[in-house]
């Protein structure tokens, strides 16, 4: 047997591209058409990062200029890494749930409110104790929370008047992204729907809900489908190296097109991403809203919904657990090494021995979208080591999850779950999901998550697949599901201790009544 190393895949005549714009990066992948050599098909991505500010208490924005930036540089070097090939199509992803306001000139009057800041926490909670919110999900697909653009806006209106007055647009972060590679405004059905401004039986905004944020239609981009496709602008042509007129499809939100990218599209499948934060969706052929079960509804296409739920504490816990619990920082990064701290959870049983984590440190979304909800360990004893802290953090995220799988299998029961991000490197993470959510758990090698769901949609938007899964299929011949890790599978014993955890947590809370009592 030869030990020569296995040359790389010579250079794809064709491309596709897909542009990622995330909470804390911007990732751009090309992805090559021609025939998978060494079987694996030809791709090419780089990655640009940049910070989450927090200017004060609760609240959690960027700069846009700096998020476009990075964009550009990272599609630089995308696009002189493809060495000539030809460039078929664009295609965009975003995160969700962010709002800028703009001067009628398209400059911003105020930072990109990202889906984490939760300032308006208390207009959330006016919605709700008003008996709107109900309405306002079934009619949006989008939960009333403070990550929402709707409440965004009414906090703008009460704390900010002269400047709501002001903004001649509002936009979210895949709007401006558009605008700054096509000069168009416009917005997607995808981006769009996680907005709370949309009503999903006409794809359009609703006169209804505008008029409760005191904002007109006239203010917003015009909502075009997720395969439309724009021509790139001469400016921007110019400074990534690619033709004028490059086919710009506008794509969709980060979520659907992750479950799209890792292959979770099918019955029965679901779709589940960790990274800062972490999500679990399964796709429908239409919007589907129960307000009762507090799961979102958002478009991948007008023929794929993904229903699902958004936790805000996903590996983020892992981080913070580190720092506080974690062994002596590393030298070089200032903090403790991840694989320390997943070696002190690793030698505590499963259950924590009875600690129980609800890990709430930033503004808690699904199921029950209530962003005051503050973290806690229950059930603390003095036998509890750095390491229960630590794994019980990692089970309090893997619960949460739980909770938000267990409504989608009311609506279309789930056999499989595939996974994408980072924190699936390690078996200790893997097994724990596989054992709280009893089911299958297959991580995809699929790195570029939602960039590589752009660029199959991208695919569909230029005429070149009929349809996602087609799409998908070219871009990815071997099929992510080949590609993938075995499944980790769940282990009966284990999965009945978790489920004792979960019937324990409401004796647990109720048991501080008593002490709650003491200081009334």
């Amino acid at each position: 047997m030869s030990d020569a190393p296995v040359p790389a895949p010579p250079p794809p005549a064709e491309v596709v591209i897909g542009v990622d714009c995330g909470t804390t990066a911007a990732k751009v992948s090309a992805f090559g058409l021609c025939a998978p050599a060494n079987g694996m098909p030809w791709r090419h991505t780089a990655v640009r990062e940049y910070p989450l500010l927090h200017p004060s208490p609760g609240w959690a924005v960027q700069q846009p200029d700096v998020l476009i930036t990075a964009v550009f540089a990272a599609l630089t070097d995308v696009v002189a890494a493809c060495h000539g090939a030809r460039v078929l199509a664009l295609s965009l992803s975003s995160a969700m749930h962010g709002l800028i306001g703009l001067d009628s000139g398209m400059r911003a009057l105020t930072p990109l409110v990202t889906w984490a800041d939760s300032r308006a926490a208390e207009q959330a909670a006016a919605l709700k104790a008003d008996g709107v919110a109900p309405l306002l999900l079934h009619r949006s697909g989008t939960p009333v929370h403070s990550m929402s653009p709707l409440t965004k806006l009414l906090w703008f209106r009460a704390h900010e008047p002269a400047l709501f007055v002001q903004v001649r647009y509002w936009i979210g972060l895949k709007d401006r992204l558009v605008w700054a590679l096509t000069g168009v405004l416009a917005t997607e059905l995808s981006c769009a729907s996680g907005t709370g401004l949309l009503d999903v039986s006409t794809g359009d905004w609703s006169a209804e809900t505008l008029a409760l944020a005191g904002v007109e239609a006239s203010q917003l981009p015009p909502v075009l489908d997720t395969t439309a496709a724009l021509g790139l602008g001469k400016a921007p042509a110019a400074q990534v190296g690619l033709p004028v007129t490059t086919p710009v499809v506008l794509g969709a939100g980060d979520g659907p097109l992750g479950n799209l990218g890792t292959g979770a599209i099918g019955d029965g499948v679901a779709g589940l991403s960790i990274g800062t934060s972490g999500a679990i969706r399964t796709i429908i052929p239409k919007p589907e809203v129960d307000a009762d079960a507090g799961l979102f509804c958002y478009a991948l296409t007008r023929d794929a919904w993904a229903l699902g739920g958004a936790i805000s504490n996903g590996g983020s816990v892992l981080r913070w657990a580190g720092d506080v619990f974690g062994p002596q920082q590393h030298q070089a990064t200032g903090r403790p090494d991840d694989a320390a701290v997943l070696a002190l959870a690793t030698s505590i049983p499963p259950g924590s021995d009875g600690l129980v984590a609800l890990p709430y440190l930033m503004a808690e979304r699904a199921p029950l979208w209530d962003p005051t909800l503050a973290g806690a360990f229950l059930g603390v004893r003095a036998g509890h080591t750095r390491g229960h802290f630590v794994r019980a953090g990692i089970e309090g995220v893997a619960q949460q999850l739980w909770t938000i799988l267990a409504r989608l299998d009311r609506v279309t029961p789930i056999s499989e779950v595939r996974a994408t991000g980072g924190v699936f490197r390690s078996a200790l993470w893997r097994q724990i999901l596989a054992d709280v959510l009893d089911r299958p758990v297959t991580v995809t090698d699929g790195a570029e998550g939602s960039a590589l769901g752009a660029a199959a949609l991208g695919l569909v938007g230029i005429g070149r697949a009929p349809d996602p899964a087609a799409a998908l299929a070219m871009l990815r011949p071997d099929d992510v599901a080949g590609a993938a890790a075995p499944a980790t599978r769940p282990d009966p014993a284990v999965s009945a201790v978790y489920a004792d955890a979960r019937s324990r947590i409401p004796a647990l809370v109720a048991s501080y009544a008593t002490v709650a009592a003491l200081f009334e």
